[in-house]
């Protein structure tokens, strides 16, 4: 009788840790009056899976509004966009913002979210005038794995390697990149000397011993006298990805003559910067943004 409860004991406390895994809900994103919400728009499909994103639009105007693109980070294994959220300054200015979804590597290894970030890219581009937002001042921008697929969406440009799931635009260019504390060096990230991670590994997949094949999904890799301008934001004690990475990434861009902003978060760990901070982030986007108009 006791190995009977037992049993029954360890299945319903599985049952319920599986159920309370997967039934994680997330305060909806608050938006404005004037403001309209289209959820889960399906920009691109691979086989069986959708990739959504989820637009919040200002009010018409002539010009277009300018927009950014979230990427939610995780490794590239989790996260979800539904737990992106803080867009409240954006909205104040009256950017529009696309929070987006893509394949990660339990779905897909490496480059998938890389051609998923660029599918999302080029579905704005085709789409930007039934949306009323300025394909010119389209801004990209993550967290994490998501700054680092915001790198790669907007430092590719032109080159469409990994646009064969999206065909069709040709002109392919974003106003600005944010890197909020983004892997810059994949290989470095599996397999560098201070912090390596076994995510890196995971998603490269079956190439994880691939250096040529790391450099190619890897931001350092595109960096070029017409690169985009970018702000890097990174803690200089971040256990997660190495502070480093952003220095790198911020030395060869001015190597090159591309316009870019350094922020440094003094102590600062993986992101989790307290609420002043974050606001003064934002503000920070939202300025450098500006003037580049």
């Amino acid at each position: 009788m006791k190995k009977v409860f037992l049993i029954l004991f360890f299945f319903t406390s599985l049952r319920l840790f599986a159920q309370s895994s997967s039934d994680t809900t997330y305060k909806p994103v608050e938006y404005p009056a004037g403001y309209t919400a289209q959820l889960n728009v399906v920009y691109t499909k691979v086989n069986d899976w959708e990739g959504k994103v989820d637009l919040y639009l200002p009010p018409a105007s002539k010009k277009g509004s300018p927009v950014i693109i979230n990427i939610h980070g995780g490794g590239w294994k989790n996260g979800v966009k539904e737990s992106q959220g803080g867009f409240s300054t954006f909205f104040k200015a009256g950017f529009a913002v696309a929070n987006l979804e893509y394949r990660l590597t339990g779905q897909a290894t490496a480059p998938a979210a890389i051609e998923d970030v660029r599918c999302a890219l080029i579905y704005l581009i085709k789409n930007a005038e039934a949306l009323h937002i300025d394909k010119n001042r389209i801004i990209i921008m993550g967290g994490s794995a998501g700054g680092h697929l915001a790198l790669m969406g907007g430092l590719l440009g032109n080159d469409h390697r990994f646009d064969t799931n999206c065909p069709g635009v040709e002109d392919i260019k974003v106003a600005a990149i944010i890197d909020k504390y983004g892997i810059t060096d994949v290989w470095d990230w599996a397999y560098g000397k201070n912090i390596t991670s076994k995510s890196a590994t995971s998603w490269l997949g079956d190439k994880a011993k691939d250096e040529k094949f790391a450099a190619s999904v890897s931001p350092m890799t595109y960096v070029n006298k017409n690169s985009p301008p970018v702000l890097i934001v990174h803690g200089d004690a971040d256990p997660t990805v190495p502070y480093q990475h952003s220095v790198d990434l911020h030395k060869k861009l001015l190597s090159v003559g591309v316009k870019t902003e350094f922020i440094t978060v003094p102590g600062g760990l993986h992101g989790k910067f307290d609420k002043e901070k974050n606001a003064e982030i934002n503000n920070a986007i939202v300025d450098f943004v500006k003037k580049l108009n």
